[in-house]
């Protein structure tokens, strides 16, 4: 009974620390580095390559991640949506957070060097320290332009797997950085809109919180705007066909569609379907992205 005991406090230890990396987050993070990887030769991804690169930017991106819930603990004890973290709840030190992190982080890095290239590994260091010291420590509670200029990093994932792949970056890579990079802003403000008490009360300079909401909807609708265009380079640039051109006006117009009824109908359930729905457009725009590259309709 003691040994069964013991395993399932194990078992509920190490998904605790899983739970520090926001797994939800990391997965679509390296799912637009795996995109980065295949756009970036015409063939197939060596396997070693392909495994190597995916798990070193995962590592590295889960211990940013940690390090995220480890600055911003107390402010995730206030809000409804992080309070059930594992540090908020006590479950987990800031002392086991910190080692946890540079195990993990130094991990990734460590493959990154040895079995992708050393660009890979200098640009994934350069995101971590974007996204964990520079966006979280700095930007966050200081402005409301937090996420506009913290989403550089968060935009990095598919130039890092075009790196690993190519050990360099091009153009096409700085057309999948441009495209989250203006994702971002319309992504986090539709959250921070219906979250807006939650982030007043903790003290985070959000742009509702600062701006109030007609200000914040009307940058939604600027931003998205922004995005649709910005989804439109990869054709332009011949980076993809047809296919893509199709589901990225489709998806476009669906984004567009709710950011102009935030804008001129707002309600906190449309904010929410707003925000869930952003995740599955960049998801969604990513793999139309895959699908061309194999199956390419010129025009």
């Amino acid at each position: 009974m003691s040994s069964s005991l013991a395993s399932q406090n194990a078992v509920s230890r190490l998904y605790q620390f899983y739970q520090l990396t926001k797994p939800r987050v990391v997965s679509l993070i390296v799912f637009t580095a795996v995109i980065g990887m295949v756009l970036a030769t015409p063939g197939m991804v060596p396997l070693q390559l392909f495994f190597a690169g995916t798990l070193g930017i995962a590592l590295v991106a889960g211990a940013a991640a940690a390090v995220n819930c480890l600055v911003e603990q107390k402010i995730d004890a206030l809000m409804a949506r992080t309070r059930t973290r594992p540090l908020p709840r006590g479950q987990i030190t800031s002392l086991q957070t910190l080692i946890f992190a540079g195990a993990v982080g130094g991990a990734g890095l460590a493959v990154l060097y040895h079995w992708v290239n050393a660009l890979t590994m200098w640009l994934t260091l350069a995101t971590f320290v974007g996204y964990a010291i520079v966006y979280t420590v700095i930007l966050k509670p200081m402005t409301p332009q937090n996420i506009v200029i913290g989403g550089a990093s968060g935009a990095m994932p598919p130039v890092l797997g075009w790196a690993a792949v190519t050990g360099e970056v091009s153009a096409d890579a700085l057309v999948l950085f441009l495209i989250i990079f203006a994702w971002t802003p319309p992504h986090f403000w539709a959250l921070a809109l219906y979250r807006k008490h939650e982030y007043a009360r903790a003290g985070v300079p959000m742009l509702p919180v600062t701006h109030g909401d007609k200000f914040t909807r009307l940058h939604v609708l600027f931003y998205t705007v922004i995005l649709v265009a910005c989804s439109m380079l990869p054709f332009v640039t011949r980076m993809s066909g047809a296919i893509y051109l199709a589901l990225a006006i489709a998806l476009g117009a669906l984004f567009l569609y709710y950011a102009v009824k935030i804008h001129v109908a707002y309600s906190d359930q449309l904010a929410r379907r707003t925000f869930r729905y952003s995740i599955a457009y960049l998801t969604a725009l990513f793999a139309a992205l895959l699908v061309d590259h194999y199956f390419r309709i010129p025009l």
